[in-house]
């Protein structure tokens, strides 16, 4: 499978692309990575963002997070291994996520939740995340970006040399 276009060959997409990394760095540096590759994960997965699915997964096993707790993103809310802190992060992605889904978005009972772990800072920079992933979900759907030969630190990378 070969992407419908590279974006980081194309000169609109690349200036985007450094927006984009430069509001991700904000976030990168607000939340625990773990947490943030918990809630990224999920929100891939609801998005079938086969690409970032493949990221987040790989991106977070190599920070130390388990293969247990990577395979049970999906079923977080069967599953015994997340804290409720967590639980509170991915309901919120979840809600944030599915959009059309609901008619309220989140809820005042998932916000609750998330406010009872998180501080102001902390709970923007949740919703600023689960944003940034909706939007990159979207980017590599649209053009097939295929999974399966990302590397851990491969983001990172791209980013650095988009800021040059």
């Amino acid at each position: 499978m070969q992407p419908r276009i590279n974006l980081m060959a194309n000169e609109i997409a690349t200036r985007f692309g450094k927006r984009f990394a430069a509001a991700g760095q904000v976030v990168e540096q607000s939340l625990p990575k773990n947490l943030q590759e918990l809630v990224a994960l999920r929100t891939s997965q609801i998005n079938g963002c086969a690409f970032c699915v493949d990221m987040h997964t790989k991106e977070a096993a190599h920070a130390g997070e388990s293969a247990t707790r990577l395979n049970l993103v999906a079923a977080w809310r069967e599953a015994t291994v997340f804290t409720e802190a967590e639980r509170a992060a991915l309901a919120l992605a979840e809600e944030a996520t599915r959009l059309a889904d609901g008619h309220h978005g989140v809820s005042d009972e998932t916000w609750a939740q998330a406010r009872e772990h998180y501080d102001e800072d902390r709970i923007a920079a949740l919703v600023c995340l689960v944003a940034l992933v909706n939007a990159a979900n979207r980017l590599n759907v649209s053009v097939r970006n295929p999974a399966g030969s990302y590397e851990p630190g491969m983001l990172a990378a791209m980013q650095d040399s988009l800021q040059h």
